[in-house]
């Protein structure tokens, strides 16, 4: 099994990280850990140093974090990031979050900044993974106005029918181990074809239990509720979610 997506450099470890990892390579294959602005990536570049093999790496710029850099400091950070393209596996995670984010001007400046990654991950031809709370509709617009390809839909909450314009594009989609209590993961889990599903826990966020850190070893929730949901051998959501991964990221 493989999470494809936390934050292992979080506050949240920082009493335990060494831990917290040594119990996942207990039942995961990998886990990839991703940076979501420049100081955050720093740390996230160290970590991966030091977990070679285990830990993976992906880097990119949260939404949330669009009015608190200024155009020379996001020009350095894509500056690190092709410097450290050997490094990495995908760029992510970027994207829109109207849930946060309200004010049209601050949306116009992600939407622009979101775009600028986006011509990153071409330049360095690199998949992305895409952060679209409330925004999947702009979200896959623009990432097909910009010609990108390789992309995933992280921790997918729509509804059918955006889970479908998703993967006809051939787009994959990212459950989370909220999937439990969530209905629309539920209905993506039965109607995407297997072959684009992607399995995440987005630690330390989305824990089945409430005010509970998540860890990534979690993510057999989300194995476990795609077998049982498409009814077929958790041995088979394994072995095809591994081929997806290493088909979208090469690991």
């Amino acid at each position: 099994m493989i999470d494809i997506h936390s934050h292992l450099t979080f506050e949240d470890y920082d009493k335990d990280r060494d831990l917290v990892i040594i119990d996942a390579k207990k039942v995961l294959k990998a886990v990839i850990t991703s940076g979501v602005n420049p100081e955050d990536s720093k740390k996230a570049l160290d970590l991966y140093e030091k977990n070679k093999g285990f830990l993976y790496l992906m880097l990119g710029f949260h939404p949330i974090y669009a009015n608190k850099y200024s155009d020379k400091d996001l020009e350095q950070y894509i500056e690190f990031i092709k410097k450290n393209r050997d490094k990495i596996i995908g760029i992510g995670e970027i994207g829109l979050d109207y849930y946060w984010i309200k004010d049209k001007s601050e949306i116009k400046r992600s939407k622009e900044i979101f775009v600028s990654f986006l011509e990153l991950a071409k330049e360095i031809d690199m998949p992305v993974l895409l952060h679209t709370r409330k925004a999947i509709s702009d979200g896959l617009n623009i990432i097909e106005n910009e010609d990108i390809r390789r992309a995933v839909f992280h921790c997918f909450s729509g509804g059918t029918k955006l889970a479908r314009e998703i993967w006809e594009e051939g787009y994959y989609i990212s459950l989370a181990t909220s999937i439990e209590r969530n209905k629309n993961m539920k209905k993506a889990a039965k109607s995407v074809p297997l072959k684009l599903l992607l399995t995440e826990t987005d630690s330390p966020f989305l824990s089945r239990i409430d005010g509970e850190r998540n860890v990534p070893q979690n993510v057999n929730i989300v194995y476990r509720e795609i077998s049982k949901l498409k009814g077929i051998d958790i041995g088979e959501v394994e072995r095809q979610v591994s081929e997806n991964i290493h088909t979208l990221f090469n690991i």
